[in-house]
């Protein structure tokens, strides 16, 4: 990868991100085929977290964060930075100061797939961060990386201005051309589970919501009145 910094790129619409935002991470990767969902190692620093917004990436060197200080420059309002690295690392390469950077040019979260450090800072600044791990390792600024070009972060292929949303559930990644289609998808999976969740309050169970029982019966599930009647199943 060449080392270069691309000021302009095309992002996600607001109000679309804003309609996957609502949704959640489970329901975004449900309504978009079960597909885009970061490794479950990128865990929030701190619970309770949750944002959305258009990617700004950043391939980064092991232990180097001098192209996430690059890319704070190119960020804007609503954006999440989301940071790779060229080979598996666990330093802190992200704290409170950059945290502070961030959040005064609007930026809404980090996704990195590295460690990150100062969490209680973190969390008192209300800047949500999502990384392989916490640690107090410091890192160096020598090597040049490359930022807003695509990478892989957690095992997704992530391109600049795809869309991000982030939670206690996890990182999802949906692309750019994608974004409306599947923000309608999770708004349709909204209602109807709105439904659902009624129905599940008054007391009516799963299997008959759903239809399972013929396809239980189907699959060969027997029910008994009691253990004793075992002996007469054949075997």
């Amino acid at each position: 990868m060449r080392p270069v910094a691309i000021r302009n790129i095309e992002r996600a619409d607001a109000a679309v991100l804003a309609r996957l935002g609502a949704a959640g991470v489970s329901t975004v990767h449900e309504a978009q085929g079960r597909t885009g969902l970061a490794k479950t190692y990128l865990r929030p620093a701190w619970s309770g977290a949750s944002a959305h917004g258009s990617a700004v990436t950043v391939l980064a060197r092991p232990g180097d964060n001098w192209m996430i200080h690059v890319a704070v420059e190119l960020c804007q309002p609503g954006d999440m930075l989301v940071v790779a690295v060229s080979s598996d690392n666990y330093d802190g390469m992200f704290g409170e100061l950059l945290a502070t950077s961030l959040r005064a040019r609007g930026v809404r979260g980090l996704i990195i797939d590295a460690g990150c450090r100062d969490v209680a800072a973190l969390k008192e600044l209300g800047f949500p961060v999502w990384s392989r791990c916490i640690s107090g390792q410091g890192t160096v600024k020598a090597t040049l990386g490359a930022v807003n070009v695509p990478v892989v972060v957690a095992g997704v292929a992530v391109s600049p201005g795809d869309a991000v949303v982030a939670d206690d559930d996890g990182v999802v990644f949906v692309s750019r051309a994608m974004a409306a289609d599947v923000a309608g998808k999770c708004d349709a999976r909204i209602a109807k589970e709105k439904g659902v969740r009624r129905r599940l309050a008054a007391g009516e169970l799963g299997l008959d919501i759903y239809g399972m029982r013929d396809a239980l019966a189907k699959a060969g599930l027997v029910y008994l009145d009691d253990a004793g009647e075992l002996g007469d199943m054949p075997q």
